[in-house]
């Protein structure tokens, strides 16, 4: 089985990790499943900047381990979670990398999710 491929950030694909001074809340179907003041963003290349938000701000009794995985060659390996009570608009609605890269040990116990799987994800 071939290596996967790793990548450094750089000028052709720079990534930045910066504390977000605002309070992050996620929604969905009216539960809050995460509430912080100590998420980050992530802005990678020309894609729309990330909130990454601490494992323990989110609550994980709300989210089931998804078997789904992806790779991302400058982050690393990615696991993902479904808010089942969401239906199937919520599969997946979650990802965290166990494990990243040094280029962004950052994000590590953080968790991100899609805009378009929750309801909102606000910031104030």
């Amino acid at each position: 089985m071939p290596e996967k491929p790793v990548r450094i950030p750089g000028p052709d694909h720079p990534i930045t990790i910066e504390a977000n001074p605002a309070r992050v809340v996620v929604t969905l179907a009216g539960r809050v499943i995460a509430d912080s003041r100590r998420a980050l963003t992530l802005r990678e290349a020309s894609y729309p900047p990330v909130q990454y938000i601490p494992r323990d701000d989110v609550d994980m009794s709300l989210l089931e381990t998804s078997l789904h995985t992806t790779y991302c060659p400058y982050k690393g390996q990615c696991s993902y979670y479904s808010i089942p009570f969401g239906g199937e608009g919520a599969v997946n609605a979650a990802w965290s990398y166990e494990a990243p890269y040094q280029s962004v040990v950052a994000i590590k116990d953080h968790l991100a999710f899609y805009p378009d799987r929750v309801d909102r994800i606000a910031q104030d």
